[in-house]
């Protein structure tokens, strides 16, 4: 913006409308710009002699001669059209309602997930709970139908030695059927390496001829319970297993493949589990003396992969982060689409005037 006076300003400013030539006036307006602030002079209609200016009229004249202040509103990038110039259509208003429509889901499912805690699990060779003495709790209830109380016991071997028969310890046997059958439930550690636990008769006082070995398991697991909705894994991976229809005097094999399972929470408390994969086989086993008593075996194996569970929640930043990016390339491909569609009215309506050469 210049510094100076023009006619506009002295206009604006109350000088009557009624002007001298040109001339005169263009020596005043030059006069004053050299004198405003120091030595004001008055215009007047003499032809040759200028006259100093009113004295009310020299504070606004003085105004706009000073020097215009730094606008920040200069660095602007989003710059306003005036709505008399943009022109609203039916296809860009369908198009911005079916936009907000879109913004609106895409929002509402990112806040979410945002909300909902995110389980992710990850693999890795370690031994989780170092602090189990090489120890891992097992939880067994198993019920045979058709074997009385008296005869069934709980064995346990392993690699390391272990040989121990008739295990009692936090064990419980209900009778069941009148007590001709048995209901077992027990709980007990064993060592991590390979072996084996099974329930037959080897414990009891005097073997029966023939040991009716059908049986429904109730529940086999290892370690902590976890009863969390978002890790659906194999915990328990023989509950329900009904083998009633089986042969009564044949042995059943499990051989189970056990694989260490963390579980941490948002609070950073971490939970010690363990899967379990479990393939078996019915059999009668024979030896020279004659038929094997038969049991109900547990063959186990340990995996050297842990699987860990981690419950984490979308970070503050990258849900906004997010949100930006769906509302600014929703809008943008909205008016690319919008502008295409414009474009192609436009030029379908000079076609049909007869306008587009």
């Amino acid at each position: 913006m210049t510094r100076g006076c023009d006619l506009r300003v002295l206009q604006g400013a109350g000088i009557p409308s009624e002007r001298p030539p040109t001339r005169h006036l263009g020596e005043s307006v030059l006069k004053e710009q050299k004198n405003c602030g120091k030595n004001h002079g008055l215009l007047n209609h003499v032809a040759h002699e200028p006259a100093p200016l009113p004295a009310a009229l020299r504070p606004t004249l003085c105004a706009h001669l000073t020097p215009v202040p730094f606008a920040l509103r200069r660095f602007d990038i989003y710059r306003k059209v005036p709505k008399d110039l943009t022109q609203p259509t039916y296809t860009g208003a369908i198009i911005s309602i079916c936009c907000c429509l879109f913004i609106l889901f895409l929002f509402l499912s990112e806040l979410t997930g945002f909300i909902t805690t995110e389980v992710v699990n990850e693999l890795y060779v370690d031994d989780p709970d170092k602090d189990s003495g090489g120890k891992i709790d097992v939880s067994l209830n198993i019920s045979l139908p058709n074997l009385h109380c008296e005869l069934v016991g709980l064995d346990i071997q392993d690699e390391m030695g272990r040989h121990e028969v008739g295990h009692i310890d936090n064990s419980m046997k209900i009778p069941l059927n009148n007590g001709a059958g048995c209901r077992f439930e027990g709980q007990f550690s064993i060592n991590k390496v390979p072996g084996n636990f099974h329930v037959s008769t080897h414990s009891a006082t005097a073997q029966p001829q023939n040991p009716d070995m059908t049986h429904v398991i109730h529940k086999l697991s290892f370690g902590d319970t976890l009863q969390v909705q978002n890790v659906h894994g194999a915990f328990n991976a023989l509950g329900g297993a009904d083998r009633l229809t089986s042969n009564p005097l044949a042995s059943h094999d499990y051989i189970l493949k056990i694989v260490p399972t963390v579980y941490e929470d948002k609070s950073g408390k971490q939970r010690y589990s363990y899967q379990y994969t479990v393939a078996n086989k019915e059999y009668v086993a024979y030896s020279h003396t004659g038929r094997i008593i038969p049991a109900i075996w547990f063959r186990y194996d340990l995996s050297p992969i842990t699987v860990k569970y981690t419950e984490r929640r979308q970070p503050l930043y990258r849900f906004i982060t997010t949100i930006c990016a769906i509302i600014g390339g929703t809008f943008t491909v909205a008016g690319i689409l919008d502008s295409c569609i414009f474009t192609a009215s436009e030029a379908w309506k000079k076609i049909q005037l007869g306008k587009m050469h």
